[in-house]
């Protein structure tokens, strides 16, 4: 499993490399004392595993990871226990608090073995206080409001920084649908499908919402649904 550190703190970094030679499986490609350095790493070596520190001057992880087009597995390590903390307790794969112990980084990578077997495709969200790290199929809708697009998913629906057309570029073209001109759907997430008062199709998300196609894009996704 190929793996870069990212921590500003040299003494951080040289500790975390003595804990994971107890774990030969995990390839250290590569160290970053900055976001701006590790952005460069990440995007020219792809790597599995992300041990990423929180806060860093300059950039701040959860910086980097907006910063990031698809995310490796996540595993964060900080010296704070609250803010940051709390952001991730839900979401985060996992988090390791300074001074990290053996067994804490090893039911992290215990974690990380289990995720390695499914489709990973995640994106890091981000609404003022709170953070998710989401795998894209997870996603129902994208919803446009303005220079802020609303992000369905499960039973959340954050709103989050950047334009539905910024979103539409960093997706599977053959999972998300564009429904409408506020609207991005993922395709594997259509729960079902209706015809609205004007012949045009009314299609329910599994996460319970419903949208209006126009008559166009009705035409479109009978298409690709072979309705």
């Amino acid at each position: 499993m190929r793996a870069v550190i990212v921590d500003d703190e040299r003494l951080a970094r040289k500790e975390l490399l003595r804990l994971l030679s107890a774990h030969p499986e995990i390839e250290i490609i590569g160290e970053a004392a900055s976001g701006t350095a590790a952005l460069a790493l990440i995007q020219k070596h792809e790597p599995d595993l992300l041990f990423l520190d929180i806060e860093m001057p300059g950039m701040t992880g959860f910086d980097l990871l907006d910063r990031l087009r698809d995310l490796p597995d996540v595993i964060f390590t900080t010296a704070y226990d609250q803010h940051a903390l709390k952001a991730f307790e839900v979401n985060a794969l996992d988090y390791l608090l300074k001074p990290i112990s053996p067994a804490r980084l090893a039911a992290a990578l215990q974690k990380v073995r289990g995720r390695q077997t499914q489709l990973r495709g995640q994106i890091f969200l981000r609404d003022a206080e709170r953070c998710w790290i989401v795998r894209v199929t997870d996603i129902d809708i994208l919803e446009s409001e303005g220079n802020y697009t609303r992000v369905f998913f499960g039973s959340e629906r954050p709103l989050i920084a950047g334009s539905l057309a910024a979103f539409e570029q960093r997706l599977d073209p053959t999972g998300f649908f564009r429904a409408s001109r506020r609207h991005l759907i993922n395709l594997n997430g259509i729960q079902s499908t209706e015809l609205d008062p004007g012949a045009n199709l009314l299609v329910t998300m599994r996460c319970g919402e419903k949208v209006a196609l126009s008559r166009r894009q009705s035409s479109q996704l009978r298409k690709i649904l072979a309705l």
